[in-house]
Formats: C-alpha cells, structure tokens, sequence
C-alpha cells in the first residue's frame, strides 16, 4: 500500500510540476535567471518532501507550491510592466567588453574574473580577445559575443527601453540625456512614446508605443 501511494505521489507531482511550468511560461525552461533558479528549487523540494514523508497530507506541498507560482506570476506580470522591478528580480545585462576594450570595473562589480571571461569565449570558439568587438554578461549568466567584422561595430545598444532611458548605455557612449532628448526632438518624437530605441553606427533607430500591437 506504501508503494502505491508513493507511486501515486509521485506520478500526481510530475503531472503538478508540469502544468506549474507550462502557467510560468516557456522563459522559465529555456534560460533560468536566479529567480527561476530559486523558485525550482523551492517546488523540486516541495515535492520532494511530501513524495518522501508519504504519511502527510499532499496539501502541504501543494499549497506552498501554488503560492509559489501564484506569485511568480504576478512578479512577472509587474516586471512586464516596470523596468525596476524587472531590474530588481532579474538584474541587468553587463557589458564587459566594449569596442574591443576589457570592462575590468564592470567584471569586479558582478564578481566575474579574466578566466571565466576566456573559458566562455572558448566555448564560442573565440580564440582571442582582440577578435571580440562587444561581449555582454547576461541576467542568466551567459555571455553574448560580437566578433569584429571588417573592423568596425554594428552593435545596436539599447538607450531607451519601455520608455526609461538607459543611463549605463549613455554612459557607454559617453553621452548625456540632453543629448538623447535631442536626437528624438529631431525625428519628432516624445520620451513617454518611444517603446525602445538604440543606437547604431551614429543613428538613432526608434520603435513608438503604436508600432506594438
């Protein structure tokens, strides 16, 4: 009868675990951030414990893990919606090497050493550091690689998103806000209406509100 009821248990758990993350959504499984890492973890372990201590109630595991996703949900919803908040949960992609250049600052800040840099890039079958125009540390924790080509940068990096303007972008390009609200005066457009915008190759390239459907 035990075993029945920890086959049962565990049968009803992978059907549970399944449909959870199905409702969180394919970002969960494809690319997990810490936040994903962690809220795993919790429902892995919930399930766990209730498929170990057989004699308990299920509603011990289940109740903590539609809290769970209940949760999860909303954040992600609210993240969709403000650029803060998603900050705050997911954090911000950093930019460790630009034009060509080691961001050593930027690698000390998120922890991140001069061998993790190169393993990565190995794995890209990048063989030196000066075959690498931009590489860009990920809120996942990979790294994104843009070779050199013809010796020149077509990197678009993003100065506006959902209508916030990215200082760390500006800064990057040693540019100021005067300067951006500037650049959309010429092409006509309001801050609160740019959906996301990015700069390439000295143009600024813009994406209205009512360009999303």
């Amino acid at each position: 009868m035990d075993y029945l009821n920890i086959l049962f248990r565990t049968l009803l758990f992978y059907a549970v675990i399944m449909i959870v993350y199905r409702i969180m959504g394919k970002r969960e499984v494809g690319a997990l951030s810490i936040i994903d890492l962690i809220v795993s973890i919790l429902i892995a372990e919930l399930a766990a414990i209730s498929i170990e201590k057989y004699d308990s109630s299920i509603l011990f595991s289940l109740i903590p893990i539609l809290a769970i996703v209940i949760v999860q949900v909303v954040v992600a919803k609210i993240s969709l919606k403000s650029t803060n908040v998603r900050n705050a949960v997911d954090g911000s992609p950093s930019v460790v090497i630009s034009g060509g250049k080691i961001n050593f600052k930027e690698m000390v800040k998120q922890r991140y050493n001069l061998d993790d840099l190169l393993t990565q890039l190995r794995s890209r079958s990048i063989k030196s550091l000066e075959e690498v125009d931009y590489a860009i540390l990920e809120t996942s924790g990979k790294l994104s690689v843009f070779p050199k080509t013809n010796g020149s940068s077509d990197l678009p990096l993003p100065v506006i998103l959902d209508g916030a303007i990215q200082k760390d972008t500006l800064k990057q390009l040693q540019k100021d806000e005067s300067w951006l609200l500037k650049m959309l005066k010429k092409q006509h457009a309001k801050l609160d209406e740019v959906f996301y915008a990015f700069y390439r190759k000295n143009s600024l390239y813009i994406i209205n509100n009512q360009n999303i459907k």
